[in-house]
């Protein structure tokens, strides 16, 4: 083949391989409309802003510079029953290095009346945020109970552990992950 012919059907692949790349390229940006698919590793955390039993309004924000564990459940959940006293004992451990437990109960999927009991039950001194109106599943896109967000002092999700009930080895190696 000729050297001018074959430089002429490299130019025209290039031409045709970058036609392609502009006339397929997605330019409404609907793939995820700048938005993350779920709240996942290595991205910040979602922002809510939850109530207590008390009337006491948390944000998540709120605890920026400290290692969160946002762990959803709900009273009715075996694994989460199951897993809240591990909870307790390592929110006890490392409350004093720097880390907040929020337990957020989907109170839009729980009986109301049975929160109180359940907290008393298990001893649980973290504090408890009332998922109402589904706000913090609808953000965290709960697909499953328990579900856990280890998130470090930056605000972004170093962990997420789907189902439980979590054992206190895994616990304990993502506490002690976000609160380096």
């Amino acid at each position: 083949m000729q050297p001018i012919l074959r430089r002429s059907l490299y130019a025209i692949a290039l031409l045709a391989g970058l036609v392609w790349i502009f006339a397929s390229a997605d330019k409404t940006n609907s793939a995820t409309a700048g938005h993350i698919p779920a709240p996942q590793k290595g991205f910040l955390a979602p922002e809510f802003k939850l109530d207590t039993f008390d009337g006491q309004t948390v944000a998540l924000t709120d605890y920026r510079g400290t290692a969160v564990l946002v762990n959803l459940w709900a009273t009715w959940c075996p694994p989460c029953r199951a897993e809240m006293p591990t909870l307790e004992k390592v929110y006890e451990e490392y409350k004093d290095q720097g880390l907040v437990v929020l337990g957020v109960d989907a109170t839009n999927q729980d009986n109301p009346d049975a929160i109180a009991p359940f907290e008393k039950q298990y001893h649980i001194t973290f504090p408890i945020l009332l998922d109402t109106n589904g706000e913090a599943s609808t953000l965290y896109e709960l697909r499953s109970l328990p579900t856990s967000f280890f998130v470090g002092r930056d605000g972004v999700i170093r962990e997420v552990v789907v189902g439980g009930p979590m054992s206190e080895a895994l616990l304990r190696t993502n506490i002690e992950e976000i609160i380096k």
